[in-house]
């Protein structure tokens, strides 16, 4: 499985490129709490449907959960649904935040 170090995305936005789409799957309340700046929020049970739905198989998506085990089920629930560009955020909300990253919310 894919995973993508925080400071990869935070440069390809920083340098313009943000052809990639970040999913925050963490339940509406928790990302309400503080999320990756232009996150979707998409709950893990709406995920696969929410995503045929709307974004390309073969667009760049980066997942981020609770914890590494939610977002590598997030990330297995979308190959099998067909995406091919899917990956984890090593570390989550919390490796952003310390690497810099942009941050929208009522973070504290």
């Amino acid at each position: 499985m894919a995973s993508v170090d925080v400071n990869d995305i935070i440069s390809r936005l920083q340098w313009g490129q943000p052809a990639l789409t970040i999913i925050d799957v963490r339940d509406r309340s928790t990302y309400n709490q503080g999320h990756i700046m232009g996150a979707l929020p998409i709950s893990i049970e709406e995920l696969t449907s929410r995503a045929k739905a709307s974004l390309n198989t073969q667009r760049e998506i980066y997942l981020y959960g609770e914890s590494d085990e939610q977002t590598a089920d997030a990330v297995k629930k979308l190959q099998v649904a067909g995406f091919t560009n899917v990956s984890e955020i090593t570390g989550g909300l919390a490796a952003w935040k310390n690497a810099g990253g942009a941050i929208e919310g009522a973070v504290s």
